[in-house]
């Protein structure tokens, strides 16, 4: 049973390294949702973008092709949903054999730490599978709100009601994907925590990687690029 005991168990280096996930989670997260107009993130690019196709589905007299869209993006979350699902339990069952995992572990690391603190480390995997899980099946959820104001939205663009409706689905559209973002972003630094079982430097190293590549992706990718060039 992991109690606050156990993180007397815990050195000052494994400390500073889960000090150092948490904050480079929490970190990139709020960046990304927070960026700023002279050099957004993709995300927030998408976000612009997700905006004009609501208005354009106003246009549409047949909305096949969004709703064929809403449903590919609800396949998305429910994969990762699922697999979160899978991954929770295998973590689970390892917590139940930490002496076996202590065993390997130590034969990476030299290191003879109690089996409670490899069941801790593995606690902050599920921790991390979790808040996935919950941002999934969140998002999973708002897509499928995204498609009832769809359906809900005029055809005719002159109806007042028709840029409201298609305004709101395009918020609730947002608000999925960035509910999916986020349940990426757990998942990828919940697969750095791993490297926590061959010790707190791998941890901090795998962390720092994970960091680099969320950045990248969002601040300095070929894809964001392609998306801020200008229109013809």
């Amino acid at each position: 049973m992991i109690s606050l005991e156990t993180f007397s168990f815990l050195s000052a280096l494994d400390a500073a390294a889960l000090a150092t996930l948490i904050v480079l989670w929490c970190g990139v997260g709020w960046r990304i949702e927070h960026s700023s107009a002279q050099r957004p993130s993709t995300s927030s690019i998408m976000a612009d973008y997700r905006r004009q196709w609501m208005l354009q589905m106003i246009a549409r007299e047949v909305r096949i092709f969004d709703a064929q869209t809403i449903g590919t993006l609800r396949q998305g979350t429910s994969f990762f949903a699922s697999t979160c699902v899978i991954a929770i339990g295998g973590a689970l069952a390892l917590i139940g054999n930490t002496e076996q995992v202590a065993g390997v572990a130590a034969d990476l690391t030299a290191a003879y730490d109690p089996a409670i603190v490899w069941e801790l480390k593995l606690l902050v995997i599920v921790v991390f599978l979790t808040n996935a899980f919950l941002k999934f099946v969140w998002s999973n959820r708002l897509f499928g709100y995204c498609s009832v104001m769809i359906g809900a939205t005029p055809n005719n663009s002159e109806d007042p009601k028709a840029t409201a409706f298609s305004h709101k689905a395009a918020e609730l559209n947002i608000a999925a994907a960035r509910s999916f973002n986020r349940g990426l972003r757990a998942i990828y630094f919940g697969l750095a925590t791993v490297a926590w079982l061959a010790g707190p430097a791998m941890l901090i190293g795998a962390a720092i990687v994970t960091f680099l590549v969320i950045w990248r992706r969002e601040f300095a990718s070929q894809s964001r690029s392609v998306l801020l060039e200008q229109d013809i």
